[in-house]
């Protein structure tokens, strides 16, 4: 069990008004981790009010304290955890908190543990696994069966991994129903979904699974997959919002089951932002930080740069010369550790500024490696990100 304990940073007590303002007072040596509180509980109210259902926040995404308490504070009553280590995370953080164990692979031994936290909701993708349930699991706890199609939109495809196909998932939904547990269905887009119309399709399969079934789905989990404000091509989370009740209520009328959803990325990315340090510059013109893909970058090379890049000098001012593409390495020894694409930085950067990276809130700190013996990094609360 990872002991989440060992890996929190060293964390500043005082609030700062922004980024900038604490890297021109402090200038500090390691990376430093800004996070805006307030951020993350305009995002939460944004489920609650634009959702018509239940949120549970994918503690994956990012298991920081001070997220888990800020969620808690903004309202957030339900987690979507994927292990032990993450059950005992949050009955710490907030002891009557529903949880949804929706990691549908798991030990008998990890069964064990999430009956004895209270699971209220399990995912299932298989027989095998249904029966390992049905061993441990009180009968009338809810067991989504998880469905997977090949739906387009999203930065890569979880259905290669987890779900079954509609004529599988209908033979486990009516084994779950047998078994006595409370039936209910759940999917998931993808990472990053941009298209509104992936949830709507899934929706619909599942309301004909169930009217083929002849099973009553006590509740739908629409999943994660919610895209991060990362572009102009990414819808609003409301456009999202509208796809999914829209696709309820047609396919499945006025008797259509409660909503759940297991926002994570979407939750926590813009909350977050990273200053590293430029530790050389190189007469080619890369640039070395501090930080790099064994950190808290560790997703670029799959998901690309978040949000944008400033560069900051250590007096506080912005660098703005003319653009120049640089490529950028991580401190570590190892050649891998480099950013995959030239990023466009102020042809005035120099050694000891600062690079900030916008939106890195989501599966920085969960990814983070101390290879080599970098990896540690300061978190600084600010009130909102700097203009």
């Amino acid at each position: 069990m990872r002991d989440y304990s060992q890996t929190q940073p060293r964390i500043w007590p005082q609030i700062w008004p922004n980024e900038i303002d604490h890297l021109q007072h402090v200038r500090p040596e390691a990376p430093v981790l800004y996070f805006a509180p307030e951020k993350l509980a305009d995002t939460a109210r944004r489920f609650a009010q634009g959702f018509d259902g239940m949120t549970t926040y994918a503690v994956k995404a990012n298991p920081e304290r001070a997220v888990l308490d800020t969620l808690v504070a903004a309202g957030v009553t339900g987690f979507d955890v994927a292990s032990p280590a993450e059950i005992a995370l949050v009955r710490d953080v907030a002891p009557g908190a529903a949880l949804h164990y929706n990691n549908p692979v798991r030990s008998p031994a990890e069964i064990a543990a999430g009956v004895a936290a209270g699971v209220a909701s399990w995912s299932v993708d298989g027989l095998s696994e249904l029966a390992k349930l049905i061993e441990q699991v009180p009968q009338g706890t809810e067991v989504a069966v998880r469905l997977a199609l090949p739906v387009s939109g999203a930065a890569y495809d979880f259905g290669s991994k987890f779900g079954e196909a509609p004529e599988g998932a209908a033979r486990l939904l009516r084994a779950v129903a047998k078994a006595g547990f409370t039936p209910a269905m759940t999917f998931h887009p993808g990472t990053q979904c941009a298209d509104p119309a992936a949830w709507a399709r899934y929706i619909e399969t599942c309301a004909d699974i169930a009217e083929a079934t002849g099973v009553r789905l006590a509740r739908l989990n629409v999943g994660g997959g919610f895209p991060a404000a990362t572009g102009p091509h990414v819808p609003p989370l409301e456009a999202v919002f509208d796809a999914i009740h829209s696709a309820r209520d047609a396919a499945f009328g006025p008797d259509a089951p409660r909503l759940v959803c297991e926002p994570g990325r979407a939750m926590v990315a813009g909350a977050f932002s990273l200053a590293t340090r430029v530790k050389a510059k190189r007469e080619c013109g890369s640039l070395f930080l501090n930080d790099g893909i064994y950190g808290l970058l560790a997703e670029v090379p799959l998901m690309g740069l978040p949000g944008r890049v400033r560069v900051v000098a250590p007096d506080g001012s912005l660098r703005d010369g003319a653009p120049m593409g640089r490529v950028l390495y991580g401190p570590t020894c190892d050649s891998l550790d480099r950013l995959p694409q030239p990023v466009d930085l102020p042809g005035d950067v120099e050694e000891g500024d600062y690079l900030i990276f916008d939106g890195i809130g989501a599966y920085s700190t969960a990814t983070a490696t101390g290879f080599n013996g970098y990896g540690a990094y300061d978190l600084v609360t600010i009130r909102q990100p700097a203009p």
